[in-house]
């Protein structure tokens, strides 16, 4: 029998729960550089100890009975995003040599099929009209995700690779939640499995040719160390092994240039990378660096033909924090002062990457905390001065679109050779669109946007009536930080409105504009969604990210507070109506706010937080912990980090001294980046110092703090487009009750 989601568990008022469950205190001392703390709830970190599972079971039966009074705003939320989705439906295809290549989703079903259909006329780029829900001519489908799924209590498809003849899928699978992936490979000319199969194997898979595969392994610490050569036909014991990243700060990454020319090894920390090369036309060719690494440095390289000469572009921090892309012949490159300069370093833009085709270049770039694209025509070489010839670089024109908060970049581009370039254009306010933009004209044809249909009670989908703005926040030292607001249009924000208040702001990670379904049904009960783009992510630039990490990562958690107070003294919202939320890395975020300025909250969701950051990155053993040193610091072998981490950890700075809204925790056992004992230890010790209660003299811990933990899933949360959409329901359930705004607008 399938588990079921938390707000489909059985109701029952026979045997009510009378408190929430109280974890035991079992002292456990921890001391590092000379400073002790006693971890009262480390025992929790038992994954298989009986008694854990029975503490977090009772968690969740704590969590459905204190949220019952939510159960038909959960329903109404689910009937409202299952109404807007158009459930039977289709990707836009994409061209891959002799096939166009697309996905279906049906009504009913949790997952995707994989389909293709062959090219008529190879001149033609114009991908075929398929009808959602009616095979097209020729119609193949190669792989059926909800028949893998089938029986299964999670699923996750890590890769599903096409040889380019079409031949053969390498195709993997988590039946767990751990994100470690079994291996397949299938014959598409007989729709039948081979007997290669690699277990515990990383995501992705990498085909050279029909019969060449290269994989990645990780080690016991979740790192995808090694890369690997399987031959299809050979047993998993005569694969090869091609590269093994020894420096545990490192991951590894394989991939193909887009022109097949070479295979590229990335590796990389937090700060530093290289990346090697393999010649796929030289049988002999053995794997090297390009450029040695050096520390601080980070550089990504494609392989370009311009003029006939075959280049590397290098997109490289050099020569200044925010990037600049050069170019250099291929092969190794002696010194970084022989890459020549082709973008030069600007403080004012972040370059983010290239992407190169046969006869175009294209450059992705961050402006005023908006991604942006630019497009460059390669021409002939320059021989003109009768010397070697110069390489034909022409001038990178904006690929524009209309809108204050959208955003623009590649999407699907597979073909060396394609006459056009398809993007995707993406807004806070208006669904996605998908362009084939014609590089001989310039002309963009739109070939896809997602469709809303009407809501439950027939109201069609009018993107009018929303509209986002740029705000500009002041942090206590002065920068500015940027601010997104998405509301309707009806909603005056000069006067106080609910407010949901989202951040992040680690790994350079950027909150670009996107459409949200389950956005919707918040803006159309009047909450003003907004988004603090604090320090620590990248949207500002490089400079944005360093400023918020390391010794510096407290940046993130006031930023966050001077947003907040930003809304309350402009008089948007009120402290009864503002909610935050935040998820991993942000979920450490809304730790450290909780005890910060929790009493500007009316409640605050934490999604797989990362609240005792302070106890993983002092156990190098954990998965993650050596190569996000790079990230926190390092604690284990620096007193200095070890205070300052000490000084804003979440779980450890929890105080009955403090004030603290409703809380709501949610978090996944298999869990394997941020571990479900984290948030599990952080709810035990919220309870511990009355942080449910109200403070108002009102001591009914109704709902005050609550966790809730998935039994399967892993980081990303329970599997199947209908379990998340019940889980998306009972957190906006959750969220919008504590803002007292679960009624539509009229």
């Amino acid at each position: 029998m399938a588990r079921m989601p938390i707000n489909d568990a059985p109701q029952t008022n026979s045997n009510p729960i009378t408190a929430p469950p109280t974890a035991k205190k079992v002292p456990h001392n921890r001391t590092f550089h000379g400073r002790e703390f006693v971890d009262n709830y480390e025992w929790l970190r038992e994954k298989d100890n009986p008694e854990v599972r029975q503490h977090l079971e009772a968690e969740n039966a704590w969590t459905v009975q204190q949220t019952a009074h939510l159960k038909p705003l959960q329903e109404r939320l689910f009937d409202e995003v299952k109404a807007r989705v158009q459930e039977t439906d289709m990707s836009l295809p994409i061209r891959s040599e002799g096939w166009w290549y697309f996905s279906r989703t049906e009504e009913g079903k949790s997952y995707g099929t994989m389909c293709r259909v062959p090219i008529a006329d190879k001149d033609d780029w114009t991908p075929p009209t398929i009808e959602p829900g009616t095979p097209a001519p020729g119609e193949e489908t190669f792989l059926d995700c909800n028949a893998l799924a089938e029986g299964k209590e999670f699923f996750s498809l890590g890769a599903a690779s096409v040889t380019k003849d079409g031949t053969r899928l390498a195709y993997s699978v988590d039946e767990t939640g751990s994100e470690r992936f079994t291996l397949r490979i299938r014959d598409l000319t007989t729709g039948e499995d081979l007997e290669d199969e690699i277990e515990d194997v990383f995501y992705g898979a990498t085909w050279v040719g029909r019969d060449t595969v290269y994989y990645q392994r990780v080690d016991e610490a979740w790192r995808p160390r090694e890369i690997w050569r399987h031959t299809v036909g050979e047993g998993v014991d005569k694969d090869e092994l091609v590269y093994r990243e020894d420096d545990e700060r490192f991951w590894t990454g394989v991939a193909t240039t887009r022109s097949e020319r070479y295979l590229l090894v990335h590796t990389g920390s937090k700060v530093t990378s290289d990346v090697w090369y393999l010649d796929l036309e030289d049988p002999n060719a053995e794997l090297t660096c390009i450029i040695p690494r050096e520390s601080d440095v980070e550089y990504a390289v494609d392989h370009a033909v311009v003029g006939g000469e075959d280049l590397w572009l290098v997109l490289h921090n050099k020569t200044g924090a925010n990037s600049e892309l050069g170019y250099h012949p291929t092969g190794q490159i002696a010194s970084w002062d022989d890459v020549q300069a082709l973008v030069p370093h600007r403080d004012d833009a972040r370059l983010e990457g290239v992407d190169v085709f046969s006869d175009h270049i294209v450059l992705e770039a961050r402006e005023n905390a908006l991604e942006t694209s630019y497009i460059m025509k390669l021409g002939d070489a320059d021989t003109s001065t009768g010397e070697s010839s110069t390489p034909a670089f022409g001038e990178f024109e904006r690929i524009e679109f209309p809108g204050e908060l959208c955003g623009v970049g590649t999407v699907g581009n597979s073909e060396w050779d394609s006459p056009v370039l398809r993007v995707a254009y993406t807004a806070f306010t208006t669904p996605p669109r998908v362009y084939d933009i014609d590089l001989a004209t310039g002309e963009r044809i739109l070939r896809k946007e997602q469709q809303v249909l009407a809501d439950p009670d027939g109201r069609e989908f009018d993107p009018t009536q929303y509209t986002s703005q740029r705000l500009w926040a002041t942090a206590e030292d002065g920068a500015r930080i940027p601010v997104s607001l998405i509301h309707r249009t009806d909603v005056d924000v000069n006067q106080p409105n609910p407010v949901l208040l989202y951040g992040y702001g680690s790994y350079e990670n950027c909150i670009d504009p996107g459409f949200s379904l389950f956005r919707l049904s918040m803006l159309d009960r009047g909450v003003v969604y907004a988004i603090a783009h604090v320090r620590g992510g990248g949207e500002m630039g490089r400079l944005w990210y360093d400023h918020g990490k390391g010794l510096e990562k407290r940046n993130t958690f006031t930023d966050f507070v001077a947003v907040a107070d930003h809304l309350l003294r402009e008089g948007m919202t009120t402290r009864e109506q503002m909610v935050a939320e935040g998820g991993s890395a942000g979920g450490m975020l809304m730790g450290a706010v909780a005890n910060m300025a929790g009493d500007r909250f009316a409640g605050i969701e934490a999604v797989v937080p990362f609240v005792d950051p302070l106890t993983s990155m002092l156990m190098p053993e954990l998965p993650l912990t050596v190569t996000e040193w790079d990230e926190w610091g390092d604690p284990f072998h620096d007193p200095e980090v070890y205070d300052y981490m000490a000084g804003y950890a979440p779980y450890e700075n929890v105080s009955a001294d403090l004030t603290y809204p409703p809380i709501l925790a949610v978090t996944s056992l298999n869990d394997t980046r941020v571990l479900y004992v984290e948030p599990a230890k952080w709810v035990a010790k919220l309870r511990e110092v009355g942080a449910d209660k109200s403070g108002d003299g009102d001591d009914n811990p109704r709902d005050r703090v609550l966790l809730h933990i998935d039994m399967e899933a892993g980081h990303g949360g329970v599997s199947g487009r209908y379990a998340k959409w019940r889980q998306a329901a009972f957190e906006t359930a959750w969220e919008l009750d504590k803002m007292g705004a679960t009624e539509l607008l009229g």
